[in-house]
């Protein structure tokens, strides 16, 4: 039998996609160049942050105790960094903050006038999106995302699981199929056109609306680059997983439950390098949430006040949350490619866009970093009020994905203290 990525298993009606076997690789003949090492990357912003003391441990470097919320992530401590001090510069005390937590952008508290700008994996998208079916994941608990584009504009996030599920991995009819495809052509047939009237304006234009005109053809000539790569993908079969497309998760208050449908949806996507970019962005609610020992609502409990009661309620639901991640990096860890486990391939950046939710505060973020292919085991700790721009690790990020870049933002360079594996 020829193994190739299309090969498949069939047994009792289940069909099932091989993973990313060694056989399944191309083959490197002598003098030629290994093909890059696939390199993932995950943000996940939690909204309402998590209570800084149970989280930040209190020793910089190595020998670090374990604090409350780290303590379900000790099988893993030589898998992650807990990085404090960081901020973005210029982004003032506000939910809105939640805006700039990707991109950096300055001064998303005030509304007026605020522009933003790309986010972190849709710089990446541009670069290396076209390595998988889709480029990127957008994924959200709320009616919102985390991922912006090149102009400023929100992309919009992916609300229910299921029909993630059903666009990574279900075949659509064979009429369905075709609509796509001659969607896709007729969007290119459109671009020729609009592109050929819009050269016969050139010669009767001044400098201005010639430089528009020419940022004008530079996005066309992007859009078709990215058309052409969609009708590539929707010619290849999508793969086929051993696992049942799940249920959408329709309860408003069930932080746990939707945060763990969220993370199963990102391993199967990850598994079968469906895409290599995911940005997820978790539930922050008024409402109660169905845990054990709580009765306040989360957004309550993180504006605590200093309350005692309401600290030991806080704590029952953020524990609970960090089990999530405990999980989720599991299965990452369990996961094999190529003689490396998935989590080695996969940066996961762990964090909020608030510091402290109580004060609204967005300076000394928490942040759990793991993954990736870095050197791991420390908390990298910073000066709260002098420490590097968080966009510092966002270089060091894009950079691990093989993207040439040495400017993300507000950043002044990579992380420091933060190294790859060779």
């Amino acid at each position: 039998m020829t193994l190739t990525r299309r090969t498949f298993f069939r047994a009792t009606g289940v069909t099932l996609a091989l993973p990313m076997l060694d056989a399944l690789l191309p083959r490197v003949r002598a003098g030629e160049k290994a093909p890059p090492t696939p390199r993932r990357m995950i943000n996940i912003c939690t909204p309402l942050g998590v209570h800084p003391p149970f989280f930040f441990p209190e020793k910089p470097g190595k020998d670090y105790e374990l604090t409350p919320y780290l303590e379900p992530l000790k099988e893993f401590r030589n898998d992650f960094t807990v990085i404090s001090g960081l901020a973005h510069p210029d982004v003032g005390s506000s939910h809105d903050s939640i805006f700039s937590f990707l991109t950096g952008a300055p001064h998303p508290e005030v509304r007026a006038g605020f522009r933003n700008s790309i986010s972190v994996d849709q710089f990446a998208a541009e670069k290396i999106g076209g390595l998988t079916r889709v480029p990127s994941l957008s994924l959200s608990a709320e009616g919102f995302g985390l991922s912006w584009t090149q102009s400023g504009a929100l992309v919009p996030p992916d609300l229910y699981p299921a029909a993630v599920f059903a666009r990574l991995f279900l075949e659509g009819r064979p009429d369905e199929v075709q609509a796509q495809a001659r969607r896709l052509r007729d969007g290119q047939s459109i671009l020729d056109t609009v592109r050929e009237q819009a050269k016969t304006l050139s010669p009767k234009l001044g400098t201005r609306d010639r430089e528009k005109v020419d940022e004008y053809f530079t996005s066309v000539r992007e859009l078709e680059r990215r058309m052409v790569t969609a009708e590539e993908w929707s010619k290849k079969p999508k793969p086929k997983v051993d696992a049942k497309q799940p249920q959408n998760n329709m309860n408003s208050a069930d932080l746990i439950g939707k945060t763990r449908l969220l993370f199963d949806l990102t391993h199967l996507a990850l598994q079968t390098d469906s895409t290599r970019l995911v940005s997820m962005l978790l539930l922050g609610t008024s409402l109660v949430p169905p845990i054990a020992g709580v009765s306040l609502g989360h957004h309550d409990l993180s504006h605590h006040g200093q309350d005692p009661t309401k600290i030991e309620q806080l704590k029952k639901v953020e524990l609970e949350k960090m089990k999530t991640v405990q999980e989720f990096l599991a299965k990452l860890k369990q996961t094999e490619e190529q003689g490396e486990s998935l989590l080695d391939r996969t940066m996961v950046f762990f964090s909020s866009n608030l510091g402290n939710a109580g004060t609204h505060s967005t300076r000394n973020l928490p942040i759990l970093f793991a993954g990736g292919g870095f050197k791991h085991g420390q908390h990298l700790a910073f000066d709260p009020q002098n420490g590097p721009p968080l966009s510092n690790l966002y270089v060091s990020m894009l950079q691990r994905l093989g993207i040439e870049t040495d400017k993300f933002a507000s950043s002044t360079g990579t992380l420091t203290g933060l190294d790859p594996i060779g």
